[in-house]
């Protein structure tokens, strides 16, 4: 079994900024030269998520309209009173999504759907340089 450990780069202008990461990873799988295992995608940090979207403009209005509704960017939040920030919204929406995915290698390639990309959601209040995890596990 090989173990491929590697970092991707991904600069963010925050509030719900929606990178599509699909192309870095199979790049990543391409290269590892495995034919079957495990693609997992981390981001370190509480305000930010990782997920699969059919990346398209009204898909990416639509979750950020959800959001929108669930955590309120100018909503009241304990973390702003805790803290002294205004990220507290970020935190929420993060926590909802979750900081990672796993995905299927079979035959060399990513198994993602005809429609369905890899995307790092960046909720914070300002721009970010985020630095994600991947790691890819198989034969």
């Amino acid at each position: 079994m090989t173990v491929l450990t590697r970092t991707l780069g991904v600069n963010t202008r925050g509030h719900t900024d929606i990178v599509n990461i699909t192309s870095e990873l199979i790049e990543i799988v391409t290269h590892g030269e495995l034919v079957t295992g495990i693609l997992t995608v981390f981001v370190p940090g509480s305000t930010a998520s990782v997920s699969t979207i059919e990346f398209e403009p009204g898909a990416t209005r639509d979750i950020r309209r959800v959001l929108d509704r669930l955590a309120p960017e100018g909503g009241e939040y304990e973390h702003h009173a805790t803290w002294g920030d205004d990220n507290g919204s970020a935190h929420v929406r993060a926590c909802l999504l979750g900081p990672s995915v796993s995905i299927p290698i079979v035959d060399g390639a990513l198994t993602l759907g005809t429609w369905q990309q890899v995307v790092l959601l960046d909720f914070d209040t300002q721009p970010r340089a985020r630095e994600l995890i991947v790691q890819v596990i198989g034969e």
